[in-house]
């Protein structure tokens, strides 16, 4: 039987792209809605639910991508 290994934790870069992420698609989402004023993006959720919901979808993205991204290692100062 195989020993357990702790996963290894998710790098500081990688916790601030997802949030990056998440802020530019409220962002976006939130101009969207104000200027073309159609909700049609997610029509079965409430705007203010919309705007907060659907950027988790990028955001989950760049999370996974981030962790399975090969750590570049830091020459020896």
């Amino acid at each position: 039987m195989a020993a357990y290994t702790q996963p290894a934790p998710v790098e500081r870069k990688v916790k601030a792209s997802t949030l990056g992420t998440y802020l530019a698609g409220v962002a976006a989402l939130a101009v969207v809605n104000v200027f073309v004023g159609d909700a049609s993006l997610i029509s079965g959720l409430p705007d203010a639910v919309e705007v907060l919901v659907a950027p988790v979808i990028p955001a989950l993205a760049a999370l996974i991508a981030g962790y399975n991204a090969k750590h570049t290692p830091r020459p020896a100062e």
